[in-house]
């Protein structure tokens, strides 16, 4: 197999070509073989951003000829899908799969490690992560909680939620009782917004009972199996508090220390080629669902300007006033501006100019 291959090679290293018979017993040697489980966050029907961790233990498989294994269990089967950070950080699992904004009232600062409000897309993310000093920083805020953190899938830009009213302006959002992501709440409720806080499987009872008004859960591929459009009609974007949601695997900073350095090596490789994977099943897969879900009755609409601008003015206060309480938080959202803003020009030039045009010679 190709990619097993590849991952043989870049973790084997020097081993010059021809050395085989050498080769194999040092191979064996540094090859033990460890059972692991990794606690997901999501359950399985949200295949695409489950199946991060699946391909991920499927890689590591691969890459050691089995020796190497790796259980995934579902959000809820081993740990409930909010604690999968606190179960990785106590050893009571050795990994899990999970996004970081689930722990914004552990401390704000873990967010930098999937979505933030207004922040980057996800090629942007991925830019910060691997060559700006994104890791390096985070490397550090994870330390503190025994974590060793890798990026290990991305969604791209998520959709803005469900809503069963429609919103015209920034007056519409009082009392509004809205599903969203914690550090997205904090800044919407400053607007007169009630977050709430479900579990993915809970929102849609929710939504038909009118417990809330709106939800946002991902995308048109997950939002269509839970079937939103029924009770909610109005369709809108773009959710500006995730440009792109960065999904990390998590591993106990002591078991990930009693690995051999190529199976930290793999490790590293794994959820590189797993996030790859997720994006590209996010880019093949929402445009046919929202399709669907706009033959079916969802009416698609953007947030109002005066909405959008209300919300950024909101985003920025708290970020201040979080930077003002927190010289870490400072620390980390000084770095990922200073680079937002100084990739954002050039991809208006390039990545903009180009999704415009094309948008418009093959509109549908």
């Amino acid at each position: 197999m190709q990619r097993r291959s590849f991952l043989k090679q870049a973790v084997i290293g020097g081993a010059a070509a021809g050395s085989a018979t050498l080769a194999a017993p040092v191979f064996a040697q540094d090859s033990p073989a460890l059972n692991w489980r990794l606690a997901s966050s999501f359950p399985r029907s949200a295949d695409a951003i489950y199946n991060g961790s699946v391909n991920f233990a499927k890689y590591v498989a691969e890459a050691t000829d089995g020796k190497f294994n790796i259980r995934v269990f579902p959000a809820g089967e081993i740990l409930p899908a909010l604690q999968v950070l606190d179960g990785v950080q106590n050893g009571t699992i050795e990994c899990g799969h999970t996004a970081s904004y689930y722990y914004y009232g552990k401390d704000p600062i873990l967010c930098f490690d999937g979505a933030v409000p207004f922040g980057l897309n996800t090629r942007q993310m991925n830019a910060w992560m691997r060559h700006g000093d994104g890791l390096k920083l985070l490397r550090a805020v994870f330390d503190k909680y025994n974590i060793v953190n890798f990026p290990c899938g991305a969604t791209g830009a998520q959709m803005g939620g469900w809503f069963r009213k429609e919103i015209n302006s920034v007056a519409d959002l009082q009392g509004l009782k809205f599903r969203s992501s914690a550090f997205a709440g904090a800044v919407l409720s400053r607007l007169g917004v009630v977050p709430q806080q479900i579990a993915g499987g809970d929102i849609y009872p929710a939504l038909e009972k009118g417990t809330i008004d709106a939800a946002e859960w991902i995308g048109p591929y997950d939002d269509e199996k839970l079937g939103f459009n029924r009770v909610a009609p109005y369709y809108y974007f773009p959710g500006w508090w995730e440009g792109t949601l960065q999904v990390s695997l998590y591993v106990n900073k002591d078991a990930y220390a009693t690995l051999p350095k190529r199976y930290q090596d793999i490790i590293d490789q794994a959820t590189a080629t797993a996030t790859l994977d997720m994006l590209a099943t996010y880019d093949a897969e929402n445009p046919a669902a929202l399709r669907r879900l706009i033959a079916q009755g969802a009416k698609l609409k953007s947030f109002p300007r005066d909405v959008m601008d209300a919300c950024y003015r909101e985003a920025n206060a708290l970020y201040a006033e979080l930077a003002a309480k927190d010289p870490a938080f400072k620390e980390i959202l000084d770095n990922y501006t200073a680079f937002r803003d100084e990739l954002v020009p050039w991809f208006r030039v390039s990545e903009g100019s180009f999704d415009q045009f094309m948008a418009a010679v093959t509109r549908r």
